[in-house]
């Protein structure tokens, strides 16, 4: 395992921010954390990277503790920005890439290739604060991987873009995981989640209340989606055993088992009918599972 959380808390007087969190992130996958605000992402993200003391428990990372030595293996993309808006873009990017041990001249090589990557290149002699907070966003992203670190964090990259750019940074995640890089990440977006993540979490009220492989998680979950479509009348079964959350649609039903188990008997019974157009067993969504577990919509 590349980075290991154990008992990891944090206090602030009386007021428990982040509540005894156990995970394990393996090496070169990407992990995802969800939660609404106040969960404790962030608190959790600043004790990895020893921005913030922990009350309790121990970080590692290839077997060792996170601390200033390891600088430059790490790269931090935070929620709140922090750019020198008087800075130009490629003085603003080769000081953050000094501080993390790189040449001029590899810094000068690296940059001109992510901004002709995000289509940003025109940007590298203009000031920061004359960028567009989409474009900032990809100058402090370029500022986080361009070191090429082998853990990056990332919290919330993609807020505040439009889709075209979240295309671009999304290939870019991907990459750099393929490359080797250890990625964590948070996002309101459980879409993004659901596509770029191997591992998640789902925190709520400072605790890890879901975590593991998306699969497992989904698996553990139990409840499957049933859709099916026809040309018959399909509301006998809301009737049957473990259905729940039955809807009649413009083609026919959807409803929710509550274990996978239950499906056979529906299709045994369903099919008898006739022909169906469609009968599918899906896997619950993120948003499904989060609303369950959290009892609550996540925006």
């Amino acid at each position: 395992m590349t980075l290991i959380i154990k008992n990891v808390s944090k206090k602030f007087n009386d007021f428990t921010a982040v509540h005894d969190v156990n995970l394990e992130v393996p090496k070169s996958t990407m992990y995802g954390f969800l939660g609404g605000n106040g969960a404790g992402k962030t608190t959790t993200f600043r004790m990895i990277l020893g921005l913030l003391p922990k009350t309790t428990g121990v970080v590692t990372f290839n077997d060792e503790p996170i601390d200033y030595s390891m600088t430059n293996k790490i790269g931090y993309l935070p929620e709140e920005r922090g750019l020198h808006p008087k800075l130009k873009v490629w003085e603003q990017v080769q000081y953050l890439a000094e501080l993390k041990g790189m040449k001029k001249k590899d810094i000068a090589t690296e940059l001109d290739y992510w901004l002709k990557r995000f289509d940003a290149f025109e940007n590298k002699e203009k000031k920061i604060e004359a960028l567009s907070k989409g474009n900032q966003q990809k100058v402090q992203l370029i500022a986080a991987i361009i070191h090429k670190p082998e853990l990056l964090i990332l919290d919330e990259p993609f807020s505040g873009l439009d889709p075209v750019n979240v295309e671009l940074l999304k290939l870019a995640v991907k990459d750099l995981k393929e490359q080797g890089t250890t990625i964590i990440f948070s996002s309101h977006r459980m879409e993004h989640v659901e596509e770029l993540c191997d591992y998640i979490c789902i925190m709520s009220k400072g605790k890890a209340i879901v975590s593991g492989s998306l699969d497992n998680v989904k698996d553990d979950f139990g409840k499957k989606d049933i859709f099916i479509e026809g040309e018959h009348d399909f509301e006998f079964l809301k009737d049957f055993e473990g259905v729940e959350d039955f809807k009649m649609t413009k083609k026919g039903v959807k409803f929710t088992i509550s274990d996978e188990s239950y499906a056979e008997n529906i299709y045994q019974n369903v099919t008898k009918l006739g022909y169906l157009k469609r009968f599918q067993v899906a896997e619950p969504s993120l948003n499904d599972i989060f609303i369950a577990k959290v009892g609550e919509k996540h925006e």
